[in-house]
């Protein structure tokens, strides 16, 4: 963070100074395990824990001052009345210290993490670029994001997420953004909005908060996105395979891996794409946004060529790709939500194109509301049109997915449902075999990504990388 004195941290939040004046120069954490020399301990109250209770550990770790509602002990500390607006109050103070700044913000109701992570990628060799760490798109994980920013920072890549309406205003004012990338309109938190007519209203809030001579980067191919341009003050782009997109994918072919290869269309020019180190199709859509933004800054078509050919993924359990020997393994288990489930069995399906037996271990996806049923089968028949050879349901929640693929006419001997990672587990040992495509996908709480892990584990390679 920007070195401050906790006095101006009170000033800045409206907080009470209690204690003496210190420095706070290393980072701003809101778990006293991460604290370090110089650190701000943010002491926030959640359901089931006080972080207050937490200030000792934080302390010996390294914390030099706390923000919270009370004063623990003798620990310098600013004592505010909301720590959550208190938080979001001092990331927006950090942005206003920085004066080369340029914030891209970025949502979508899927693939907002893997856009976020190649945008990165292609800046960061243009200047100091700070992006979320994993998901970190909430109103805790944008100001933890905020707060990693120096004077010297360049770019702010803020991924911003959402379950209700009003959500992303409330982010786009910590990091307000110049320029902003809308991927798409889709069912995830359908429970929590109620209509897909609810999200787009919120994903849109993006847009609305861009200066007049900011750049709204808008999914052609999505026509509650497409929609949005009405809604921006700023200049408008357009991304995707339609032919009125201003920046457009042609000729798009997948390898054996399920790795895109395009030609991309832009005002700059047209150059051939190969995205080596990402697989899916819907990789070509969150490529092509990111090139908007990075014409936006400056950058020049073949430096973001360059970097989006060499880009890999960044945060763990998104279509990370293990070679196990003879079988290949895709753990995209971080989360799930039926646009990402069918954009994954599309990309298994082309890597057992050539005669593999492609393998789908999937489990449920959650805040889908009244529909979930009814979502999970339609991914079921989505698995049997992709001719997915053997089909694992894991856990309560997902059995809708068995359901949906045997009426959609898979063979039910290719078809399980197990109670449990150890059970899913137990069924892969005993069956996989060299050719063997597999593919991990459900939302985080099924355990399903920490099950790939312990595959990869056992095979005797690299994790997390």
């Amino acid at each position: 963070m920007i070195p401050l004195q906790l006095s101006e941290v009170a000033r800045i939040t409206g907080g009470e100074l209690r204690g003496p004046d210190v420095l706070v120069d290393g980072p701003v954490v809101t778990d006293s395990r991460e604290a370090a020399p110089g650190a701000l301990y943010v002491a926030r109250v959640g359901e089931h824990a006080d972080g207050h209770d937490y200030v000792p550990g934080a302390v010996a770790a390294g914390a030099v001052a706390v923000l919270g509602t009370r004063q623990v002990g003798e620990t310098p500390t600013v004592v505010v009345a909301d720590v959550q607006e208190a938080f979001a109050a001092l990331a927006r103070g950090v942005v206003d210290r920085a004066p080369d700044l340029t914030i891209v913000g970025i949502t979508g109701s899927s693939g907002k993490t893997s856009t976020k992570d190649l945008l990165a990628a292609v800046l960061r060799p243009a200047g100091e670029t700070v992006a979320p760490v994993g998901s970190y798109n909430s109103e805790v994980g944008v100001p933890l994001t905020v707060s990693r920013v120096t004077r010297d920072t360049r770019y702010l890549v803020a991924e911003m997420g959402a379950d209700g309406v009003g959500h992303i205003a409330y982010l786009a004012r910590i990091a307000p953004p110049r320029i902003g990338l809308v991927l798409n309109v889709g069912q995830a938190h359908l429970g929590s909005f109620g209509s897909v007519e609810a999200i787009a209203a919120t994903k849109g809030e993006l847009v609305e908060a861009l200066p007049e001579d900011g750049l709204a980067v808008l999914n052609a191919d999505d026509p509650l996105v497409a929609a949005m341009a009405s809604r921006s003050h700023a200049r408008v782009q357009t991304v995707g395979l339609s032919e009125g997109a201003d920046l457009r994918a042609t000729d798009v072919e997948l390898d054996e891996l399920g790795r895109a290869r395009f030609t991309m269309h832009t005002p700059a020019g047209a150059r051939q794409v190969q995205l080596r180190g990402l697989l899916g199709a819907h990789q070509v859509g969150n490529a092509l946004s990111v090139t908007a933004a990075a014409l936006e800054l400056g950058l020049t078509l073949d430096q973001t060529v360059r970097a989006l050919e060499e880009a890999r993924p960044a945060s763990r359990w998104r279509m990370e790709l293990f070679e196990l020997g003879g079988i290949t393994l895709v753990n995209d288990a971080y989360n799930a939500n039926p646009d990402s489930m069918r954009a994954a069995l599309r990309a298994l399906q082309q890597m057992g194109s050539g005669g593999r037996r492609t393998v789908a271990v999937l489990g449920a996806m959650r805040e889908l509301g009244p529909t979930s049923e009814a979502e999970h089968e339609g991914i079921g028949r989505a698995a049997a049109a992709a001719d997915v050879r053997r089909v694992v349901v894991v856990g309560d929640g997902a059995e809708g997915i068995a359901r949906g693929a045997l009426a959609a006419g898979a063979d039910p001997g290719t078809v399980s449902t197990v109670p449990d990672v150890d059970a899913a587990h137990a069924l892969l040992t005993q069956e996989l075999s060299d050719g063997d495509v597999v593919l991990l996908k459900s939302s985080r709480d099924s355990g399903l990504r920490f099950l790939g892990d312990r595959i990869v584990e056992e095979a005797g390679k690299e994790v997390g990388r």
